[in-house]
């Protein structure tokens, strides 16, 4: 292992500026250390933007966000993931009856799922921002189906309604693109830009 990266590691602090527990699963999985700082940042952007600007836009002011109160040797990594069908985006559902017209929506049809992903150095301010898509095919949905679904509640705090890491899984015929973008977090995506922008990669000790 390069003598380098080990240094860097022990003098670089990764934080996680989410709560959501997906995200922090997907970093637990490979291996990476890091540290949770939940952003309490508004999630407010206005005037008229594109779907993957808004998820660029909503990653960079929750990685500032925590940036802001950080050491200079943390790197935060801020991300942001939403559901566009048709060119609308769809959020959580408000509740149960949104989850069925949502599930409804995306009945047979094929969808994106867009993050936002933005790492910060503190130690000089670098940061850059990105937008990873997949594209998400659905099976044709029963209403049988989608009533038993969203009893489960497992729709209830997703965006576009489903989980696909979840039971949700079952209805998804295929993707195109990362599987675990649409969890919430591009991971070969990050590995790229930790790599290609940051020089710090993503190797193992014995």
């Amino acid at each position: 292992m390069n003598k380098k990266m080990i240094r860097l590691w022990q003098n670089t602090r990764i934080v996680l500026a989410s709560a959501s527990p997906r995200r922090r699963e997907i970093l637990e999985q490979v291996g990476l250390p890091f540290v949770v700082v939940p952003s309490c940042a508004e999630e407010n952007v206005t005037g008229e933007i594109s779907p993957s600007l808004l998820v660029q836009s909503l990653s960079l002011l929750k990685a500032a966000d925590v940036a802001k109160s950080q050491s200079e040797n943390a790197l935060v990594i801020g991300a942001d993931t939403i559901v566009v069908l048709g060119g609308e985006i769809l959020t959580k559902p408000k509740d149960a009856v949104d989850a069925k017209a949502m599930l409804g929506r995306l009945s047979g049809q094929c969808h994106s799922v867009l993050t936002g992903l933005t790492v910060i150095r503190c130690s000089d301010g670098k940061s850059v921002s990105v937008t990873e898509e997949t594209k998400v095919y659905f099976k044709t949905l029963s209403e049988k189906e989608i009533d038993s679904y969203v009893s489960t509640k497992e729709p209830l705090d997703k965006a576009g309604s489903y989980g696909i890491q979840g039971l949700g899984g079952l209805f998804v015929e295929k993707i195109d693109g990362d599987y675990y973008n649409v969890v919430g977090l591009p991971l070969s995506r990050l590995g790229k830009l930790l790599s290609e922008e940051f020089e710090i990669d993503l190797v193992w000790e014995e």
